[in-house]
């Protein structure tokens, strides 16, 4: 059985892929997110995947949190809204650090939970992938973990589980629009 080093955003919606990959892959988790913010959210998230690896047996690698990078990266597209070209960045930064990792391990195939939500576009996710793919010599698992109600069953999977669900993606420009010039002119100029 292959493994596949999978990029998790958050438990919820990593369970529900986990549970569809785990028959096919021998799955690694990898916790690579600097664009949560703030951090008492992104350890809240953080420690839900860790809870569920612990319950479910799969290992569970965790990346820095360099959010001081993350802001460099995405400022320029900081106005900019979902699906954007701030996203484009945001998902790149995370994907090309797994694919890193997957090289690092010796792990010979890259996936994402990303395409699970409805807000993301999962065309752009796997675009991204197939490039970094070719850059690194990695297969990229093309998915659109939404489809046949994979959403739906993210929230099934959360209320069984009991997992905490956040209200949005993770970066604070999508969270707290008002705050975004304050923070960019004071914090990560």
């Amino acid at each position: 059985m292959k493994t596949i080093l999978l990029h998790c955003c958050c438990a919820p919606c990593a369970a529900y892929v986990i549970n569809l990959l785990e028959n096919t892959y021998s799955i690694v988790a990898y916790f690579y997110n600097p664009n949560i913010h703030p951090l008492h959210e992104y350890k809240k998230r953080q420690n839900e995947l860790k809870r569920y690896s612990s319950k479910k047996r799969f290992p569970l690698i965790e990346g820095e949190y360099d959010e001081r990078r993350w802001f460099k990266e995405v400022k320029e597209y900081r106005f900019m809204g979902e699906r954007s070209l701030r996203c484009r960045r945001c998902i790149s930064i995370r994907l090309e650090k797994t694919f890193e990792k997957a090289k690092e391990k010796s792990i010979t195939v890259v996936g994402t939970t990303l395409t699970i939500s409805p807000h993301k576009d999962s065309t752009m996710i796997n675009e991204i992938g197939c490039e970094l793919s070719k850059k690194f010599g990695i297969e990229f698992f093309v998915a659109d973990f939404k489809k046949n109600d994979g959403f739906k069953k993210t929230i099934e999977i959360s209320k069984i589980e009991n997992f905490y669900r956040q209200k949005y993606c993770g970066c604070i420009y999508s969270n707290h629009p008002i705050y975004r010039v304050q923070l960019n002119n004071k914090i990560f100029r």
